[in-house]
């Protein structure tokens, strides 16, 4: 992925981010006794579809935002080191 791809994927995780920073305060469903699905009280149901939306937003900065650079780095670094020891590569 390009640079600027790859920047615009970081601004966009960012922004998922600060929504699901705002939308963690759902003070709107404190007083909600209703029951989602006949059995899940609306708020439990809030905070499950909210860490599912949460799982989403890191499936996506790990798919789209990762920086791949740093990895190869790293495995340039353990195969320099493998080598020096007298290790298999």
């Amino acid at each position: 992925m390009s640079g600027t791809k790859r920047s615009n994927a970081w601004r966009l995780v960012w922004i998922g981010a600060a929504a699901l920073f705002i939308l963690h305060q759902d003070f709107w469903f404190w007083n909600d006794r209703s029951l989602v699905l006949g059995f899940l009280p609306a708020g439990l149901a809030y905070h499950a579809a909210y860490s599912i939306a949460a799982a989403l937003l890191w499936l996506a900065a790990v798919k789209f935002a990762w920086p791949s650079h740093i990895e190869q780095w790293a495995d340039a670094g353990a195969s320099d080191s493998r080598t020096k020891r007298g290790g298999r590569s």
